[in-house]
């Protein structure tokens, strides 16, 4: 009889450019069942932002500068909420943005990025942004890998973490990293309604 393998662990290391997948039955407000893009990883701490917790609000609400198109918007964690940030795929046509991982920019000058979405709105599909962010101390976010609570994933492409329209988007990194992880995305929230 195969004895099946269930520990939420994996061999990647936290780095600047991993998503983090939440162990299945974390139960916080802001984290269960998350995937976190992580922005900065390094011997001063850690952010990113939750791509998988929209919140029903315009932007042109937020922003009356911000022309009138139709996207989503995530809480990106529980750190700073009053402050909009954003992530795109146009690089260097936005000055000042942070290179992440391939394909993937931070920020950048907002009133360009502003400027380009008024002259083309199909370029909101190359951007995605956060209220908030989620934020770790030194080592705290090794101390948490190390209790399990998170798998380190390099597979995901940009494409896929710009996508706003998977309404499953943790299910569906998890089922990317192998059979055990696919197995334990279909493990019920609560495992008592099992």
């Amino acid at each position: 009889m195969t004895e099946l393998d269930f520990l939420f662990t994996n061999n990647n290391n936290p780095q600047k450019g991993s998503l983090l997948l939440s162990e299945p039955f974390m139960s916080d407000q802001y984290f269960g069942r998350s995937v976190i893009m992580l922005c900065n990883h390094d011997d001063d701490g850690s952010f990113g932002f939750v791509l998988n917790n929209y919140i029903d609000i315009n932007l042109n609400k937020l922003d009356s500068s911000f022309p009138k198109i139709k996207t989503k918007i995530s809480i990106g964690g529980p750190v700073d909420t009053k402050h909009l940030y954003y992530i795109h795929t146009l690089g260097d046509q936005i000055e000042g943005s942070v290179f992440v991982k391939e394909g993937v920019y931070l920020g950048g000058d907002y009133t360009q990025l502003i400027s380009l979405l008024k002259s083309d709105i199909n370029l909101i599909k190359n951007v995605r942004f956060f209220l908030g962010y989620s934020g770790w101390d030194t080592n705290q976010l090794m101390d948490e890998f190390n209790e399990n609570s998170w798998v380190a994933v390099n597979n995901i492409k940009s494409i896929e973490i710009m996508d706003v329209s998977d309404d499953d988007l943790w299910q569906f990194c998890m089922n990317k990293q192998g059979k055990r992880f696919k197995v334990m995305s279909n493990f019920p929230v609560d495992p008592n309604l099992n």
